[in-house]
């Protein structure tokens, strides 16, 4: 996947990769999933992307925040916002696509590969953009569920694609040690609407939805 010289971004869709492992049926050690990269050449940086609900007393995802913040990532979120739609439906806005792009464009320069975790086909654009740069791209998501947690636009820009499941032995969290690790290395908990589908959502979905756009 890499030689040993190259520096390295990756770049996590936070709410993309949960619902990718989740729907796999394991849970990423964060920790394991650094030291896997940063044995794959120089990592220049880690990126993290999550939507918050700031106005809630507690959020289940902010001590993965604040551990990830700690421990070797670089941490970027940003305050969902509410909104009921002409249904009377209500929505929570909450999308980091802008924000990934910005910083995947800035550090282009001043790296040979970068890594994205996440299979949602916005990016292709953004993938596409990179690589007119001379960077290399690897697409980190499954084609191991049905259907595909992977936009197959996204998997044929990619230089490679790689699935998560090949990657599971090195970055899962080992079942037997999970209340161990839990005590010191929260794991992720996403609110259920913050766990964007990996593919565009069916019509009918629940009342309360998480809108990208």
């Amino acid at each position: 996947m890499s030689v040993p010289a190259e520096k390295i971004a990756l770049f996590i869709d936070g709410a993309n990769l949960y619902a990718t492992a989740k729907t796999l049926g394991f849970d990423i050690d964060y920790k394991r999933l650094l030291r896997e990269f940063q044995s794959r050449g120089y990592l220049l940086r880690a990126f993290y992307y999550t939507a918050v609900i700031e106005d809630q007393e507690y959020s289940s995802i902010r001590p993965l925040i604040d551990w990830l913040d700690y421990n070797g990532y670089t941490v970027v979120t940003k305050a969902t916002k509410e909104f009921v739609d002409q249904s009377g439906r209500r929505k929570v806005k909450g999308n980091m696509d802008i924000e990934l792009a910005v910083n995947a464009m800035d550090i282009a320069p001043h790296v040979d590969h970068i890594v994205l975790f996440s299979g949602d086909g916005d990016f292709r654009s953004l993938v596409e953009a990179v690589q007119r740069r001379g960077v290399r791209v690897t697409v980190v998501s499954t084609i191991s569920t049905q259907p595909p947690m992977v936009a197959d636009e996204l998997r044929r820009q990619a230089d490679i694609f790689l699935d998560i499941v090949d990657l599971q032995g090195k970055i899962g969290r080992d079942p037997a040690e999970r209340a161990a690790r839990e005590a010191r290395e929260p794991r992720e908990r996403h609110p259920q609407f913050l766990q964007r589908p990996a593919v565009p959502q069916r019509a009918g979905a629940a009342d309360d939805e998480f809108e990208e756009d």
